[in-house]
């Protein structure tokens, strides 16, 4: 006669379905998660100038990446990776890395470089005004 699993064998089990399934859900990367990749409202990023010409720069706390391809032209991006939705570490000219698995973006157009990311980084309005940059 076969004996019943011991309670903590059942209950290791459960925990470990459980934490798989986490997993599976924080790298699904559902439009619920690019919606909340932009900001809602405007966003004063500072001093235009802050942004070379023919680079970028990661505002991370402001979850953006705004670069300048040309003088005077702005392009903004989520800075949130829309592999499993980590903030981006950095950028290097005009790529942006995600640490968590890799990722690595085109911030002059949002396009994926390096996956895991499939899709691009959702595009953010931006405009200079006074000398300052505002998103959203």
């Amino acid at each position: 006669m076969r004996q019943p699993p011991a309670r903590r064998t059942v209950l290791r089990g459960a925990a470990l379905a459980g934490a798989a399934g986490f997993g599976v859900a924080a790298c699904s990367g559902g439009s619920e998660e690019d919606a909340s990749a932009v900001p809602t409202a405007p966003v004063d990023l500072g001093s235009a100038a802050e942004v070379p010409v023919g680079g970028a720069k990661l505002y991370r706390e402001d979850r953006l990446v705004v670069s300048q391809p040309a003088k005077g032209d702005f392009k903004c991006f989520s800075a949130k990776c829309t592999h499993a939705g980590c903030i981006l570490a950095d950028v290097d000219r005009t790529e942006g890395n995600c640490v968590c698995h890799g990722s690595r973006f085109d911030v002059t157009t949002g396009k994926v470089i390096e996956g895991p990311a499939t899709r691009p980084l959702p595009e953010v309005p931006v405009k200079a005004e006074g000398g300052k940059l505002i998103a959203g």
